[in-house]
């Protein structure tokens, strides 16, 4: 576990740029990235190169000891070359052009912008080929950002059609599996078919989620392009990318160009994109389930361990409010993320930039070099790892590692088909799947986020919130981990839909109904004064956003939580079929954090799976290696109780407000005080 900055050699003076790099290394940092904004400077006019500068920070960087991360600059087209070809540009759903001026300006179909991408990498990854120093590249920056993963430009229309044409054959599948008779939107040709611009009415629905998925295609496609042509100049660099917490792009499809996964993570960010209140802890410190979520994600998407690109230093820029962290805070971040499977956090930046759009954003450094709180916390957890790195850790089962033995479902198709319909503004599918995520870690459970068709016999349980789209290749795989033992639970509006966004033939859940032993009467969407009420094991809960009405089968499905108020007082709310070895529980609505809480509990009892006893919401516990790291989220001291012959690592039982421990004690010894 080592601990990086993001820098920018290109905003600095020549003399500045030594002094800041010997800081960085008395610091305790490892690794420095650079280069992903610089193409303007690697090449001020077409053909003209300049790499001395970044080549001169780099030999710095191996001088003092550290590590260089290099990035292809193709997040930001330079001038000239938008002027040469100003058919690289994006361009929206109702043709405005996204011009030059900002970053992510750029069309992933573009045939020319591909060409001039490959160019600038090759020429930058030749020039360092055999430099020492630098251990690994980052591809571009933040694919998708500020809203640019859709291009609706006339390449991308051609790219979409020769999509749709590999995908389908022929043009009258692709009207069948859509459903184009609706609203007279049967096409003749593919050549009809555009990509979903501005309409008078809403899109088809399958139309918009092939276009989904066409336009993450397409960015894998692009950055595929780069990692192929880093990897045949020098193999042994690895190749990641920082993807953004809650990604509208699929991750798990890059797993296989990418040595590893990085994400970039902002906790006091993150937790204001939702439309939920925000606590004065979480604007100090974020939210831990917010932030473990896309840690467990990236970790899966190649199996390894992952790094966190950007981390937050301080204050930032971008979101509705900027309170500073709290005391410690970034600290904190960094052994989170250190408990979740990074094997390195980089912080974002080095020195705050008197320039440009992120003049607001804190560094490590003030714009004058003096020591930010950032620093002071980047430091502490520098010297933390070298001492967890010398620590006497004992052999652990696979369960005690970074893998666990639970996993939740999580599906970008599913996001996209629900984001295009989701029939009530609250329903939002990283929420609902953060409510299971959530009452998981509230008991210290180890969670793999992982896409539906992974191989699930290694788990003990399987959470598989709103497996919207499915089909009978999907519902076969469920029933085998069932009969052969495994204990699944689903819920609200699973197999709603086919794989193309239409409805099943058959009533709701389609080809899961075998699976859970129950079919779907009726559902509701409702607000929150007509939440209903279930009972359930002999209390009461709210069941809040979306209800439905459940019906089991002859000789399928046990109820065992009803509606007791509204339209479906008496009916099932929640049933479990017993299937061969195993069980499979449908939960018939959005519970409320108690109620999930108990559903989660009840399928981890069945499951075998050990558990700590339910934390407070601010306190949480990752398993890895052998060590258990005890982060404290909030803004008051906690003591926890441990073994008597618990040997601490970091910190000691009582972790104060914003701070971590680190322990040798499984997470299931551990209790906190009353």
């Amino acid at each position: 576990m080592h601990t990086g900055v993001c820098y920018f050699p290109e905003h600095w003076e020549e003399d500045r740029v030594e002094t800041d790099i010997e800081r960085m290394a008395e610091a305790g940092l490892q690794y420095v990235r650079m280069g992903e904004f610089a193409w303007s400077r690697f090449e001020p006019e077409r053909g003209d190169y300049d790499f001395e500068w970044l080549e001169c920070a780099v030999s710095l960087v191996s001088e003092y000891g550290m590590e260089a991360v290099l990035c292809t600059p193709t997040a930001s087209p330079p001038k000239w070359l938008v002027d040469e070809e100003p058919s690289i540009l994006q361009t929206e759903a109702d043709g405005t052009t996204r011009h030059y001026g900002g970053r992510r300006h750029y069309c992933f179909n573009s045939p020319v912008y591909r060409r001039e991408s490959e160019r600038i990498t090759e020429r930058l990854a030749e020039r360092f080929a055999d430099h020492p120093a630098v251990a690994g590249w980052q591809t571009d920056n933040e694919y998708g950002c500020h809203g640019t993963l859709r291009c609706y430009c006339d390449d991308c229309a051609s790219a979409f059609r020769e999509w749709l044409r590999e995908t389908y054959g022929d043009v009258e599948t692709l009207n069948e599996r859509w459903g184009t008779a609706f609203w007279s939107q049967e096409v003749t040709s593919f050549e009809q078919v555009d990509p979903p611009r501005h309409t008078a009415a809403d899109h088809h629905p399958s139309r918009l989620l092939d276009y989904y998925r066409f336009a993450s295609d397409s960015a894998i496609a692009y950055n595929r392009l780069q990692t192929r042509l880093l990897r045949a100049v020098n193999d042994d660099w690895f190749v990641t990318h920082n993807f953004m917490s809650h990604d509208d792009l699929d991750a798990y499809a890059f797993g296989d160009d990418l040595d590893f996964a990085s994400w970039d993570s902002y906790p006091t960010g993150h937790v204001q994109t939702g439309d939920g209140p925000v606590s004065d802890a979480e604007f100090r410190a974020g939210n831990p389930d917010n932030l473990g979520l896309d840690h467990d994600l990236y970790r899966c998407v190649t199996d390894e361990p992952h790094w966190v690109m950007e981390q937050q230093p301080g204050d930032i820029n971008w979101p509705p409010y900027s309170p500073q962290p709290g005391d410690g805070a970034m600290r904190l971040w960094a052994h989170y993320a250190a408990g979740h499977g990074a094997d390195v956090v980089s912080y974002f930046r080095w020195r705050r930039c008197r320039m440009g759009q992120e003049q607001y954003h804190s560094g490590l450094l003030e714009r004058d070099g003096t020591p930010d709180a950032g620093f002071h916390d980047a430091v502490a957890a520098s010297a933390d790892f070298d001492r967890l790195a010398t620590a006497s850790l004992s052999e652990t089962d696979a369960d005690e590692t970074h893998g666990g033995s639970v996993a939740l479902l999580h599906d970008y198709d599913n996001l996209w088909a629900l984001s295009i319909e989701p029939n009530t503004p609250e329903f939002d599918y990283w929420v609902h799947l953060e409510t299971y995520y959530t009452a998981l870690r509230e008991r210290a459970v180890t969670v793999d986020v992982v896409p539906p068709m992974t191989d699930l016999s290694a788990y003990n349980a399987v959470v598989a919130p709103t497996l919207h789209l499915a089909d009978n290749e999907l519902a076969n795989r469920l029933t085998a981990y069932v009969e052969a033992g495994g204990e699944l639970l689903t819920t609200i509006r699973s197999g709603m839909k086919d794989p193309y966004n239409k409805l099943h033939d058959a009533p709701q859940p389609g080809p899961l109904a075998s699976t859970v032993g129950t079919t779907v009467d009726d559902h509701e969407s409702v607000p929150e004064q007509l939440a209903a009420t279930v009972e359930y094991d002999g209390q009461r809960y709210d069941g809040r956003v979306w209800n439905e009405w459940l019906a089991p089968t002859a000789d399928g499905a046990t109820v065992v939580g009803r509606y007791d108020n509204g339209p479906a007082e008496g009916t099932a709310a929640v049933t479990r079929n017993d299937l061969g070895d195993g069980s499979a529980t449908y939960v018939g609505t959005w519970p409320e954090p108690a109620f999930a809480g108990v559903l989660v509990e009840d399928l981890l009892e069945r499951a075998g799976v050990k558990t700590a006893d339910p934390l407070p919401s601010q306190l949480r516990l990752c398993r890895r290696d052998g060590l258990t790291w005890v982060a404290n989220f909030g803004a008051e001291a906690v003591a926890v109780d441990a073994p008597d012959d618990a040997e601490w690592y970091v910190g000691e039982p009582t972790i104060g407000a914003f701070d971590v421990a680190v322990t040798d004690t499984p997470p299931a010894a551990l209790s906190v005080d009353d």
